[in-house]
């Protein structure tokens, strides 16, 4: 069975308790909380110790996991002392992750100044992340960085991880992201297949106005049978998780969405 699980932004009005039977009931196994965005789960950096234990010990207990912890950390915020909260989040983060078993932690690179050189701006981005790596080792935590923003492309996030070169540092592959800015799926995976360790999924069209529009998953312009036929071929055995952003207040269908993305994605895996 595929390891698929659901970040917070899914369900950002459920409590994780609701969180968990849901998760049950479509057979997801791993829950990505997205911090900083006051979700009803209540998943921070500032949730007690005894709070950490008893929910992890509540996920253990239905053989559930806290796969990952995504940040909205930027390591290539180039104002210092803005990068410096970032890390200093990121520690933070760092620590609830090793609290509450999950192995992950998802980073942004985030925007930078493109009318400069790109070479300069990677060593800064592997400077930040050198900054922590050697205590995300200490907790048994890798981070991820994310094909995002203006990281869309995989090859500068390919030349930070290897110029990094810390076993604490892999790619989370967002599979609609390098789609978007016309890589393939091939040269993504020629790119990161061997940095994935996490896997980002979800789907949409583009509107009268060129904006997105996330859609059921295989209903729109990023299909991710492609991609997931790639990473199967190396033995993939990671998460898939889904990013569907809702906001909360809205009374999104949050067990629609969970219920039609499990489906969608086992029909993928089992016929990859």
């Amino acid at each position: 069975m595929p390891n698929l699980a659901i970040m917070t932004s899914v369900c950002p009005d459920w409590t994780l308790d609701e969180i968990i039977v849901a998760m049950k009931k479509h057979g997801y196994t791993g829950l990505e909380p997205r911090i900083e965005w006051d979700h009803a789960s209540g998943i921070e950096v500032s949730l007690s110790p005894d709070k950490r234990k008893e929910y992890r010990d509540k996920m253990e207990s239905e053989a559930l996991q806290f796969c990952a912890i995504a940040t909205g950390v930027r390591m290539a915020e180039p104002d210092l002392q803005i990068r410096s909260q970032h890390i200093e989040t990121l520690r933070q983060s760092i620590d609830l992750a090793a609290d509450l078993g999950a192995p992950y932690i998802r980073t942004f690179g985030g925007e930078y100044d493109t009318s400069v050189e790109l070479s300069p701006v990677i060593d800064y981005v592997v400077e930040g992340y050198r900054q922590v790596l050697d205590y995300a080792d200490q907790r048994d935590i890798t981070l991820l960085m994310e094909v995002h923003d203006v990281w869309c492309h995989s090859a500068p996030v390919r030349t930070v991880i290897e110029r990094t070169n810390h076993k604490r540092l892999a790619a989370l592959w967002d599979m609609m992201h390098p789609m978007r800015k016309q890589e393939t799926p091939l040269e993504t995976f020629t790119n990161l297949g061997q940095h994935t360790q996490h896997v980002h999924i979800h789907d949409a069209v583009y509107t009268d106005e060129g904006k997105l529009k996330i859609t059921p998953l295989g209903e729109g312009l990023f299909d991710p049978t492609e991609p997931i036929h790639l990473l199967l071929q190396t033995g993939y055995d990671g998460y898939y998780s889904i990013e569907v952003i809702q906001q909360r207040g809205k009374q999104e269908n949050s067990d629609g969405v969970m219920q039609q993305h499990a489906e969608k994605l086992r029909e993928i895996i089992e016929q990859s």
